[in-house]
């Protein structure tokens, strides 16, 4: 196979989509067409300059034999899949996924309690972990590339830098989490296949 400089693949462009990951969600089985949200997934918003990270990861164990100087097999003992990026829009499903809580309006005391206008969201002294479930979009002109974790969960947060300067970002990591026996899939319409 001839090198071909028209097979190097950036991302320009590209979307995060979350939704709770209930029963009733059915995760996205089409690549889409790069601007629609899938069906019961709300958009994250401007990621900063660093884009997305995937970082599928296997780790094994080798198995030694008398007979050999060198592994003869390896053994998995455990797969993970990791998406990280730091989000900069500051809207309601980035604070919320961020804090670990949802926002509730403060309502007034009156005898008929109306909504205030001041919104408030309680951090737990013992967060409950709540699934979602996650839909990455790339592409490069028309090469689209769809990442879809049925299943994940938030397993590490940055801090939020408070400054005159630059904006405030939210850094968050999320591993997949077992889906019938998949972390997930990919979709393209890219020509990497070979057809028969």
């Amino acid at each position: 196979m001839a090198n071909d400089a028209k097979k190097i693949r950036f991302a320009p462009n590209g979307t995060i989509y979350v939704a709770p990951a209930t029963g009733s969600l059915v995760p996205p089985v089409v690549l889409g067409d790069g601007v629609t949200a899938p069906t019961g997934y709300r958009a994250l918003g401007y990621v900063d300059e660093g884009g997305v990270t995937l970082t599928p990861a296997i780790e094994t164990q080798p198995v030694n034999a008398w007979q050999s100087a060198v592994p003869v097999l390896y053994n998995v003992t455990s797969a993970s899949f990791s998406v990280k990026a730091t989000l900069q829009e500051t809207n309601e499903v980035t604070t919320e996924l961020f804090w670990g809580a949802e926002w509730v309006e403060i309502m007034s005391t009156d005898p008929t309690p109306v909504g205030t206008g001041v919104f408030r969201l309680d951090l737990a002294s013992t967060p409950d972990l709540k699934e979602l479930s996650l839909v990455v979009d790339w592409n490069q002109g028309a090469v689209r590339s769809r990442c879809v974790i049925p299943r994940a969960m938030i397993s590490d947060r940055g801090a939020i830098q408070l400054s005159r300067t630059e904006n405030g970002k939210y850094e968050l990591t999320i591993e997949a989490l077992d889906s019938a026996g998949k972390l997930g899939y990919v979709l393209t319409n890219d020509d990497i296949v070979a057809t028969p």
